[in-house]
């Protein structure tokens, strides 16, 4: 997303990762595994990949279109009283079939930006009905990283810099706190997680030493681990 979820929200999980029998749970899964094929079609659309880009997000409309069907008439009860939720429905289908002309015509960069919009909908339809899961997790630091990401270093003050590693590393050491449900025992995430947080630490220690380069450096070595980690698991 590229707004910042308010910190109380984050404090606030919803317990995806805690047993939660019924419809609650179940819908939640079912969205989580649509959104992995989501984030596949997301990151195929940046590679230059026509053909894996039409594979991937045939993958994502396919996963979509069956839980949309399943729930768009009969919302499981945590969205019940949420007067938006054809909308959001709708507004992902729009952007679907938007995105597969697109990379059909071959504009993958356009298709790309197409299917950002889609991981505003997914996180608006669970900050409307207070719901926090991993994934929001990783998108409100994906938030404020492609802030500090923009950001003119050389013009940019120590007290700023100090702020932006601090909601980095508040917004990395939540995601840490309530990991992924497929986290636990997994070598893979524990490995990836791993280098995420590293280049956070990187990070906070160069601005902490107020080391000009180290700071350059820091920031241009925080997108790649996020990324990884945010296709796999995110």
């Amino acid at each position: 997303m590229k707004r910042l979820l308010p910190l109380a929200a984050l404090g606030l999980a919803f317990g995806l990762n805690a047993a939660a029998a019924g419809p609650v749970q179940d819908f939640e899964t079912s969205l989580r595994g649509s959104y992995g094929s989501y984030r596949s079609a997301l990151f195929a659309t940046n590679s230059g990949d026509a053909a894996k880009s039409a594979k991937a997000l045939a993958g994502f409309a396919a996963s979509w279109s069956g839980l949309a069907a399943a729930y768009r008439a009969a919302p499981p009860p945590q969205y019940q009283s949420d007067a938006a939720w054809a909308t959001s429905l709708d507004a992902i289908d729009a952007k679907i079939a938007e995105a597969s002309a697109l990379v059909a015509a071959g504009d993958l960069a356009a298709a790309h930006l197409t299917l950002e919009a889609v991981r505003e909908t997914f996180g608006d339809l669970h900050e409307r009905n207070g719901i926090t899961g991993f994934s929001d997790r990783m998108n409100a630091y994906h938030a404020e990283m492609e802030t500090v990401l923009a950001l003119d270093l050389a013009a940019t003050d120590a007290t700023t810099l100090a702020e932006h590693a601090g909601v980095l590393g508040y917004l990395a050491a939540e995601i840490t706190r309530l990991p992924a449900p497929e986290a636990a025992g997994n070598a893979d995430y524990a490995a990836l997680q791993a280098g995420f947080i590293a280049s956070v630490t990187a990070f906070d220690a160069a601005v902490r030493a107020g080391d000009a380069a180290a700071v350059q450096a820091s920031v241009g070595g925080l997108k790649v681990p996020y990324s990884k980690f945010f296709l796999m698991f995110g």
